[in-house]
């Protein structure tokens, strides 16, 4: 029998509590004037656990729903399904959870541990004519474009060319149309390595390895540029042991400082070059490219301490939430002795870093986020979305309601060949006060103008992570 989730959660209430409905809007009302030019899919994933978990429920968890939002001709529909992944399908038949905290196996329904199912809950990518449900601990899932209902029975190995974990943020090349993608723990739960993969625009497998690194961590994202692959091993450890005897799977162990690897993109991870920096986390970089003297730079949202997680005995990583702000390093592995440096570009809390990704790999001017510390849940808090010019050193920001919270900024061209920033800004805004959501179309460069046009739901888009545009009629 299905449980009522727990009232003790603060991301089980609110803009996170679960959605237990999937529907179908074919004309949203509209306000404003949605563009002409707009014509294609937003995408979007998050965690909505279908049922309580066996044990502390942890936002990461909960099973993938995607929110889809397609637009053509200044029109806009809405559908929302679950991701029918192994585990959902397993619970739905037996109408209840049966899954332990992060799957581990003390609590969770043998005949699920069994399984090993992906949720993903984390993204939503498009590549190769496929579109691809992706968390970090398991192979993406394919669904379906225009029903969202799983293709080929799910699971994408490319022809078995590979399996494994498998990261919720591949890098996609503009130039070459390469996925470039990693995967952490990728010899077992809690191992210290992580594989390096490659699949070209055509969907093949062109390169399959294995890096060794110091310990095993937690690695959500990562970074790509022309000449290289950058792994950041970041002390937000895992542990069996720890598991297994009922401590944090994940912990912050600050001590073990950071390491970050350089692996040649032309190269093998036998040619793996290291730079030791301070303990910190960063869960996403918004761009990455190298300089025109070698020098490699990364744009990051970083926080002094991992937020979400524990130390290793329990008892809180930090006394105040941690926030990440955007940061720059700048790495020289030209010398002898490698080295990093740190500039601050704001002091602001934010999360969620996008930019004009046709520019990936590249110098770059124009950067988005949701200003606000995202971590946080059960507390009133004023969010936007940021718009950071670059060049000009600038940043402006939109807000809504006192409580309302602001989706993933995801950009879109006005066209194929516009100049960099040239589009719009697509981004879910939940209405505090009213308990539902509106998807919001900006002017990516003068987001302080506020949307264009919204598009009303009656219903809510609850917390969630990631998303993309997939361009073209359904």
């Amino acid at each position: 029998m299905a449980k009522a989730f727990p009232t003790d959660n603060p991301f089980l209430r609110g803009y996170y509590a679960p959605v237990n409905t999937e529907a179908d809007a074919a004309h949203l009302h509209i306000t404003g004037e949605l563009p002409r030019e707009l014509c294609g899919t937003l995408y979007r994933n998050g965690p909505n656990p279908q049922f309580a978990t066996r044990g502390r429920h942890h936002w990461f968890q909960g099973d993938g729903m995607i929110h889809a939002f397609h637009i053509e001709n200044g029109r806009a529909s809405y559908k929302n399904r679950w991701v029918r992944t192994p585990k959902w399908e397993m619970e739905h038949a037996e109408g209840e959870g049966m899954a332990g905290t992060f799957g581990m196996p003390q609590t969770t329904d043998p005949r699920l541990f069994a399984l090993q199912s992906t949720t993903a809950n984390t993204n939503i990518v498009w590549h190769a004519g496929r579109l691809l449900a992706i968390e970090e601990a398991h192979m993406p899932f394919r669904i379906d474009p225009a029903t969202l209902m799983p293709v080929d029975g799910g699971y994408e190995t490319y022809g078995g060319a590979i399996k494994g974990p498998f990261t919720a943020h591949p890098k996609f090349d503009p130039e070459s149309g390469e996925m470039i993608a990693f995967g952490y723990s990728a010899k077992g739960y809690f191992s210290p390595n992580v594989s390096i993969r490659v699949v070209d625009r055509d969907g093949t497998v062109t390169r399959d390895e294995m890096l060794d690194i110091p310990f095993a961590s937690m690695v959500h994202d990562f970074a790509v540029t022309k000449n290289w692959i950058v792994v950041p091993i970041f002390p937000l450890t895992g542990s069996m042991q720890r598991a297994m005897t009922g401590m944090p799977p994940f912990a912050w162990e600050p001590d073990k400082g950071t390491h970050i690897a350089f692996i040649p993109r032309n190269g093998t991870v036998a040619d793996v070059k290291w730079v030791t920096a301070p303990p910190s986390y960063v869960f996403h970089p918004m761009n990455h490219f190298e300089t025109s003297d070698g020098r490699i730079v990364v744009d990051v949202m970083k926080y002094d301490s991992a937020p979400l997680f524990p130390l290793p005995d329990g008892s809180p990583s930090s006394q105040e939430p941690a926030a990440a702000r955007l940061f720059r390093w700048t790495f020289d592995l030209s010398g002898r002795s490698n080295t990093m440096k740190e500039e601050q570009l704001d002091d602001r809390a934010g999360e969620f870093p996008r930019f004009d990704e046709r520019f990936c790999m590249s110098d770059y001017r124009h950067g988005w986020i949701v200003s606000g510390n995202v971590t946080i849940a059960g507390q009133r808090r004023q969010e936007g979305i940021t718009h950071y010019d670059l060049a000009k050193g600038s940043n402006v920001t939109y807000t809504a309601g006192e409580d309302d919270r602001f989706g993933e900024p995801v950009f879109v061209p006005r066209a194929a060949d516009a100049p960099e920033g040239d589009g719009w800004i697509l981004a879910t805004i939940y209405r505090s006060d009213e308990g539902r959501s509106d998807l919001a179309v900006f002017e990516a460069t003068d987001i302080a103008k506020g949307p264009v046009a919204l598009a009303h739901l009656s219903g809510r888009v609850p917390a969630g992570f990631h998303g993309n545009w997939r361009q073209g009629t359904l």
